[in-house]
């Protein structure tokens, strides 16, 4: 597994997510979500626009393997999406935490975030 980006938060579920500067939270899986998921063949992302609340479903993800739901981290509206995962979907296999972000939201309340797992506790759930 890929070492853990330290300003990263995490969901029981595998999704990461990252507070940017402006306030902005970038949304994607983890690296061990993609290398249990195997070769990732299409994407599916939300609405722009489109308003989430914590734990809605929000994307989709393919592969050889399987399809999984992505779920929203955080309550917010989607104002962009990786459009590049649509032709180049094994982005988020080769760089889950920088190419092969899914979404970004702006929060309906950023405190969301902090209630999320921390890189050390999610490492700590993927040992086990």
């Amino acid at each position: 597994m890929q070492g853990l980006p330290n300003n990263y938060k995490f969901l029981y579920s595998h999704e990461w997510a990252k507070l940017e500067d402006e306030g902005i939270i970038t949304i994607g899986i983890s690296d061990y979500a993609q290398d249990q998921l195997g070769e990732i063949v299409f994407v599916e992302l939300p609405e722009l626009n489109s308003v989430l609340i914590r734990g809605d479903e929000a994307a989709v993800v393919e592969s050889v393997k399987a399809a999984s739901e992505i779920y929203s981290p955080v309550g917010g509206e989607v104002v962009e999406v990786n459009a590049l995962l649509e032709g180049s979907p094994e982005l988020v296999n080769s760089s889950p935490y920088y190419e092969g972000w899914f979404f970004k939201l702006k929060p309906l309340d950023v405190l969301e975030f902090n209630n999320l797992l921390s890189p050390e506790d999610y490492n700590n759930l993927c040992e086990d």
